[in-house]
């Protein structure tokens, strides 16, 4: 229900009828005269009007009043002149004292002026903490200070409110300074990094430096808050939650400006140098120990208790920071896509896979769209590995003749030896692949065993010529040979082809 404190019977009330969408479908105007002719007939309908003939349905509302006395006027409708001349009085000790963000305070003479005029012409305390409270949201800044004064002038006007001792002026005051508070909240709470009561503003430049703990200003706005919301209600925390899931984002714009020519739709098409391109790694892995240390700094201020309970804001931020992270990464990677796992790569994959590990370790819940290490860089991984295998099996076929004149240290084919060294040394570029995520292992045991088995078939083409006649009868050609070899009386000794040890070593 909605209680009304007309100041005569010439009011009215206002009803609006609105659809989902905010629109409005029609209004409803109710005469206070209408209700004290017959105080005893409550329950009514009255016309709905879309535009100013046409009736486009009824609304039947229980409507009760009751009066008060001349007595008790005063609680609804203070003197005009005396509030009128209050506020002239006001505005002139503001000036006189050079009323501004970095000077509230009203003291002296002044103050008394103010003090006596209020107590003679009967101008309520309410109506005088609201009309100061009007001029320091004039001027609020995000600081300590001011903050503690809005705390302070706001609990009795509130605790009035409650009471039903304001008029509808005075709420109609504290209605437009609950609005230029919200404002001065979101700003705090949007910014609570860039909180800095040595600036005139009250806020530091974002890109400076940042403090490792509570800005001293954050403290008085969560009370400030809890005032004009019950934090314990899901909405409160909604809103509270809003404002600093868009202070993440802020950051995050900030440190992410220097990617987004990487990431931009002008880029696509260019081809970049290698340079350019491990530069341009470089900086996505500055981007992730950036994002790193705000939520390190996030975690150092939830650790502090400024916030209540029920706002754990290293996961609420964190949520931000991981999400719009692997969101730039995505792009990132679809616009300089890693070719093979050079070294700017694999610092990039060892910084992206940090970054999840340490989430993990201080206790933040993975969340949707959030960053996922491996799945960012999987895809690029296997075409790696299938781009390797490819180029091994091209080696492979290339080599159709046998080395001549090339000996080995192990007296084996220098093709093979070749081969076993390009294998090695491709494989040794996956350590920072396999240390990370060893599952990877088993695929590139298998691409060398698919290699090994190509090696085999060139070679067997190499030397075919020495390799066909013996095809099916190598090893009774071998035992016919060792037998001629023991019946044999003089030392001469047996020689086989040089290519056909070559091959069998």
């Amino acid at each position: 229900y909605h209680v009304f404190f007309p100041e005569s019977e010439g009011d009215a009330i206002l009803i609006e009828i609105q659809d989902k969408k905010k629109s409005v479908q029609g209004k409803v105007t109710i005469p206070v005269a209408s209700l004290t002719d017959n105080p005893n007939e409550n329950v009514r309908w009255w016309p709905i009007y879309h535009g100013e003939q046409e009736c486009v349905g009824k609304i039947q509302l229980f409507i009760g009043n009751t009066t008060t006395s001349d007595e008790d006027y005063h609680i609804k409708s203070a003197p005009v002149v005396e509030t009128l001349a209050y506020d002239l009085l006001l505005e002139a000790a503001t000036r006189a004292q050079k009323f501004h963000s970095q000077n509230l305070s009203l003291n002296g003479s002044w103050k008394w002026l103010l003090s006596e005029f209020a107590e003679y012409y009967g101008v309520s305390d309410s109506y005088t903490k609201l009309r100061y409270l009007s001029h320091v949201m004039n001027v609020a800044t995000p600081t300590k200070t001011c903050l503690l004064l809005v705390h302070e002038l706001l609990v009795p006007i509130l605790m009035a409110r409650s009471e039903k001792c304001l008029t509808r002026q005075e709420k109609s005051i504290l209605m437009d300074c609950e609005i230029e508070i919200e404002k001065l909240l979101a700003n705090v709470f949007e910014n609570y990094k860039s909180l800095d009561e040595n600036y005139s503003s009250g806020l530091a430049d974002i890109s400076g430096p940042v403090q490792e703990s509570a800005s001293t200003a954050l403290s008085p706005a969560v009370h400030v808050f809890s005032l004009l919301h019950d934090i314990l209600s899901l909405e409160a925390q909604d809103i509270l939650k809003n404002y600093l899931q868009t202070a993440a984002k802020k950051r995050c714009r900030m440190h992410m400006v220097e990617t987004d020519e990487y990431v931009s739709c002008n880029s696509e098409g260019f081809l970049l140098d290698s340079l350019t391109i491990s530069t341009a790694y470089l900086k996505m892995k500055n981007l992730c120990q950036n994002i790193s240390n705000e939520i390190e700094t996030d975690i150092k201020i939830t650790s502090e208790h400024v916030f209540p309970s029920s706002i754990d804001l290293s996961s609420i931020a964190a949520a931000v920071y991981s999400t719009q992270l692997c969101n730039r990464l995505r792009l990132f990677l679809s616009a300089v896509p890693p070719s093979c796992p050079l070294p700017h790569v694999n610092e990039l994959l060892i910084a992206v896979s940090d970054f999840e590990r340490k989430l993990d370790s201080w206790g933040i819940s993975p969340v949707q769209g959030g960053i996922d290490s491996r799945g960012l860089f999987h895809n690029y991984i296997m075409v790696w590995i299938h781009d390797m295998e490819l180029r091994l099996l091209d080696r492979c076929k290339a080599e159709k003749v046998p080395w001549s004149g090339v000996i080995t240290n192990h007296s084996t084919s220098p093709f093979a030896e070749d081969m076993y060294e390009r294998i090695r040394d491709s494989l040794i570029e996956y350590e920072v692949v396999i240390s990370r995520w060893p599952q990877y292992t088993l695929i590139l045991e298998n691409t060398a065993s698919i290699v090994e088995r190509a090696i085999v078939k060139s070679l067997e083409k190499q030397y075919n010529d020495i390799l066909t006649p013996l095809k099916d009868s190598i090893p009774k050609r071998l035992n016919m040979h060792v037998q001629k070899l023991t019946r044999r009386q003089s030392s001469p000794l047996y020689s086989v082809p040089t290519q056909l040890g070559t091959f069998v070593n």
